[in-house]
């Protein structure tokens, strides 16, 4: 009797003794990008986080757009559910005025000493997480020769068969000051009056300003021959289309998309949430996801650990190519842009 009461009191120490244990697991939840974004980072980056650190648990919270996050932040700010969360920079701007997010620098992670200088983004809570950039895209089928510039997306060739994204979404934005440049003016911040009268020549060849349920798939199945979109997104869709789906950086250039990753202020998880981010900017981190992606790094470590076929499908080997976007400025002007698609753009396509 005696043996088996000192059996049962070893059992009942060890079991107290591992309880905190279990107790310290923590849960980070990660808000971002709902579809084809949520499936590649959770297999690039979340699932082999937690196996480094198996005392965290990330949880993705899948949303449809940075809008929806930033609604969501607001309706928690007395209590936040969410730890991190990666939006479109802009947005990320609005939420750091608004108080909702920390400040992410050298003391939540060593490696944004390694970032892009175009990564820090001044009054921006949150880094710069990817990179991405506007590409032209085209039916192989109906496109034989892969075309160099922005100016086959005006060719007559083509009326009717253009697929593009209007404003407010942000690809029209930033094909506005695309435009804008190439007819001449390069500060957008002046004026946009030069890319506004290129777009509504452009306008005829549109056959859609709302592609569904995205600019790639029509284009893939050769409802149309030409359109716009996000390199990132294009490149994973034109590896399953079966060769149909093109996708090129055209000689004049792009402009970057910026991605941040941001700190929820008073983030449930604490520490935890921290040491997510800080594996999420190391470069080993960023050149996985751009293998799967191809996102371009923000961590200027990260490009030599990437493969040079990886490397080739995004804009980090062209940066002296970006046209550099101040998207806290044009979030300033952007609903001036979109009254003037909405009276001199729009109207004019078939």
């Amino acid at each position: 009797m005696m043996k088996l009461r000192v059996l049962l009191g070893a059992s009942a120490v060890a079991f107290a003794a591992a309880t905190p244990a279990l107790a310290q697991t923590k849960t980070v939840t990660l808000a971002a990008y709902s579809g084809i974004f949520q499936d590649h980072y959770t297999k690039a980056v979340i699932e082999p986080f937690m196996k480094a650190h198996p005392d965290i648990k990330v949880e993705f919270y899948g949303m449809p757009n940075s809008a929806q996050m930033l609604g969501t932040l607001r309706a928690q700010k007395a209590s936040p559910q969410i730890d991190v969360m990666i939006m479109d920079v802009s947005v990320s701007k609005a939420a750091t005025d608004e108080g909702l997010f920390d400040k992410i620098d050298e003391s939540v992670s060593k490696n944004v000493a390694d970032l892009y200088p175009t990564a820090r983004i001044e009054g921006v809570g949150g880094v710069a997480v990817t990179f991405d950039n506007l590409v032209l895209l085209y039916n192989k089928d109906q496109v034989k020769t892969a075309p160099t510039s922005w100016n086959a997306l005006w060719d007559k060739q083509y009326a009717g068969k253009v697929t593009i994204p209007a404003v407010p979404d942000i690809q029209g934005t930033t094909l506005t000051i695309i435009a804008n440049k190439m007819a001449g003016q390069d500060d957008y911040k002046k004026t946009v009056e030069p890319g506004i009268k290129k777009l509504g020549e452009l306008a005829p060849n549109v056959q859609t300003w709302d592609p569904k349920p995205d600019v790639y798939t029509p284009i893939a199945n050769g409802q149309a021959a030409l359109g716009i979109g996000w390199n990132a997104r294009a490149q994973v869709y034109a590896n399953t289309s079966g060769g149909k789906l093109g996708v090129v950086l055209p000689q004049e250039g792009s402009g970057f998309q910026i991605n941040t990753i941001n700190l929820v202020k008073n983030a449930p998880a604490g520490d935890a949430a921290k040491t997510f981010i800080d594996y999420a900017l190391k470069p080993e981190t960023q050149a996985a996801f751009t293998e799967a992606m191809f996102y371009a790094p923000t961590n200027q470590k990260a490009q030599e650990k990437i493969s040079k076929e990886a490397l080739a499908r995004t804009a980090a080997g062209s940066m002296d190519k970006m046209i550099a976007i101040d998207w806290i400025a044009v979030a300033g002007i952007r609903d001036a842009i979109t009254e003037q698609w909405r009276r001199r753009v729009i109207p004019l396509s078939r």
